[in-house]
């Protein structure tokens, strides 16, 4: 705690980062409670997600709904998927939306603090906190290159935003291995939708 901070500061500007957050993440559903989630990427109603949570879409069809924090539903169109890094890119009609900050995962040290919001379980909006326990190395080629923290995820999480303390979106959640949660980095997120949709 920096001097002068007292906890009551730190837990007020804590709950200011997870409003922030959960205004930026979108529920998946179809017929039941929310099976995943994702984030709103860009303001034109551009969203990202896990792949394998829109896995049985076809191009231009998703049997899902979109689900803005407001509760607006949307349905949505697929742009693209990439199973192997597990991210997909969907449209929805919708403009003038609350966007993710994207955070640089390079700067990541591990200890240091981590939130997911997604929907585990049909719950909206739940919001975990943790540390990270590795982060990607910078420049590394080869092999998947994760972010993992010490995050307690459950499915409905999927698809949903790994952030900072500052709320900056450093990676979207993917899965659990080896009681670690696993989140693509912001950047090769941001690539992927660059290949995709352009700037």
């Amino acid at each position: 705690m920096a001097v002068g901070e007292t906890p009551h500061a730190l837990t007020t500007d804590l709950a200011v980062v997870v409003g922030q957050l959960r205004a930026i993440t979108v529920a998946l559903r179809s017929a039941g409670p929310a099976r995943g989630a994702g984030v709103i990427w860009r303001a034109d109603g551009l969203v990202v997600t896990s792949a394998h949570v829109v896995a049985t879409a076809h191009r231009a069809r998703v049997d899902a709904l979109v689900v803005l924090p407001d509760g607006r539903g949307r349905t949505a169109a697929l742009v693209a998927r990439d199973r192997h890094l597990d991210v997909a890119v969907l449209r929805i009609e919708a403009g003038d939306l609350p966007a993710a900050t994207m955070g640089d995962p390079d700067r990541l040290r591990p200890g240091e603090l981590v939130l997911a919001v997604g929907h585990p379980f049909g719950l909206p909006g739940a919001v975990v906190t943790g540390v990270v326990h590795a982060a990607p190395a910078r420049g590394r080629r080869a092999g998947p290159s994760w972010i993992q923290a010490d995050l307690r995820l459950a499915p409905g999480n999927s698809g949903g935003p790994m952030a900072d303390a500052s709320g900056r979106v450093i990676g979207v959640n993917t899965m659990i291995a080896g009681g670690l949660a696993l989140a693509v980095p912001s950047p090769v997120v941001e690539a992927f939708v660059m290949r995709s949709v352009g700037p």
